[in-house]
């Protein structure tokens, strides 16, 4: 009898260690877990040790509130303009509502994917080959727009969708580097001929600044040119102008009346000497004889203006003969 009560009591006790055991859920951070009582929806469990009812209350579906990527298997989209391209992306969501997520759906994954596809060959199918490639952008924002409309029943949230790869046929390939590469050639000619304009402007306006810094060099020349004449002209009249007031100062000493006569009858015979020399016709004064007369009627002239000179008398045709008549 004392047997079978201590074995009553050990069965007992490993029956109420089970249902403690069961009767405790410790659910995972960022988990949920959907509790149904008697095959029916309870409540759902969040993070942490919660207390369920052992064989009355079960956990019926657990999901993780982590943001998940999904692989969307490759399909074969024909473009607009009838061409055929392989595509395949990847959607990240995340299940914002466990209980939908339970009950709203069989199978949300597998929904998901279904309608990414779908979508996906729908958007393709209105565009042509080259907008494909260049909107990848607004593609996956349409995708994302229609999935999340019909992931809210599911308790679903779509966060993004990328285009992984857009592969269109061989041919397709060899016509799209071909004009890849004709292209790159096209801009590669127009780029020679715009450094060769460039440079003929360069060249040109080299040029013309280089005759404009010669013209301006050329005319500071004449300008410096034209000032040193002038200085000269005005240095040699000042000389001149000097000399002929020392001539009439040195006439008015004693003695400068005798040195005039000297100097108009050496003058006289010296012209007279380099006539022969000047070229074959000679031209002389009526009368060759009389010279002391023509000194005389000079030195009148000099008496009577007061201020005789060389040059004066040069000038005034009495210092040379050869301009007598």
């Amino acid at each position: 009898m004392m047997d079978t009560s201590i074995i009553f009591l050990a069965i007992l006790i490993v029956l109420v260690l089970v249902f403690l055991v069961k009767s405790i859920a410790i659910v995972p951070q960022q988990h949920a877990w959907i509790i149904e009582r008697l095959g029916r929806y309870d409540r759902t469990l969040s993070p942490g040790a919660r207390f369920i009812i052992p064989f009355v209350d079960r956990v019926a579906y657990k999901h993780s509130l982590k943001e998940i990527p999904l692989d969307v298997p490759s399909q074969i989209c024909i473009t607009r303009d009838n061409t055929q391209l392989q595509v395949d992306g990847v959607i990240y969501f995340q299940v914002t509502d466990p209980m939908r997520a339970s009950y709203g759906s069989s199978n949300y994954i597998s929904a998901i994917t279904q309608l990414a596809q779908t979508t996906l060959r729908s958007v393709i199918g209105r565009m042509e080959l080259d907008k494909t490639f260049e909107e990848r952008e607004a593609i996956n924002s349409t995708i994302v727009a229609s999935l999340d409309e019909a992931a809210t029943n599911w308790g679903v949230k779509v966060l993004r969708y990328e285009i992984k790869d857009l592969t269109p046929p061989n041919e397709i390939l060899r016509a799209m580097q071909a004009q890849i590469t004709a292209e790159r050639e096209k801009r590669a000619l127009i780029a020679a001929s715009e450094g060769r304009r460039q440079e003929q402007i360069n060249i040109a306006t080299g040029e013309r600044e280089a005759a404009i810094a010669r013209s301006e060099g050329e005319k500071q020349a004449q300008i410096n040119q034209a000032q040193g004449e002038a200085a000269a002209v005005i240095a040699i009249a000042e000389a001149t102008a000097q000399a002929i007031k020392q001539v009439a100062h040195s006439i008015e000493q004693p003695g400068g009346m005798a040195a005039v006569n000297l100097r108009v009858a050496e003058n006289y015979v010296d012209a007279f000497a380099n006539v022969a020399k000047k070229g074959n016709t000679l031209i002389l004064p009526a009368n060759l004889a009389d010279v002391g007369g023509l000194i005389a009627s000079a030195m009148t002239v000099v008496k009577a203006t007061g201020q005789g000179a060389t040059g004066d008398l040069a000038s005034s045709g009495l210092a040379d003969p050869r301009n007598t008549r």
